[in-house]
């Protein structure tokens, strides 16, 4: 099957089904986020911090001022995300496109 993608201005992940990937370009990174369930995810795209799939909770993006949508990932923002078993969660740097992948 081919794989298309599908451009938007940002995505709520309750508006996604099981095993349904997005793809997120910030000004630093590009990760891959396969949505797993609820806040569950699991993502890839950071050279030290997830170079390969592991395991997160997706808590939004961070508006101006830190205002935290949660559940939502789109342009402008920054991403938010914890890592299982990680004390610590991971703001990543404004998000420049987000992608919905299409099989």
């Amino acid at each position: 099957m081919l794989e298309t993608t599908e451009s938007t201005g940002g995505i709520y992940l309750h508006e996604l089904h099981r095993g349904s990937v997005i793809d997120v370009e910030t000004q630093s990174h590009r990760y891959r986020i396969e949505y797993l369930g609820g806040d569950d995810i699991r993502i890839s795209g950071h050279p030290s911090l997830c170079p390969s799939p592991v395991p997160a909770h997706l808590r939004g993006s961070l508006g101006p001022g830190g205002t935290l949508q949660e559940g939502y990932v789109g342009r402008g923002l920054r991403l938010s995300f914890q890592r299982e078993n990680d004390e610590l969660g991971v703001v990543t740097s404004p998000i420049t496109d987000v992608w919905e992948e299409h099989a």
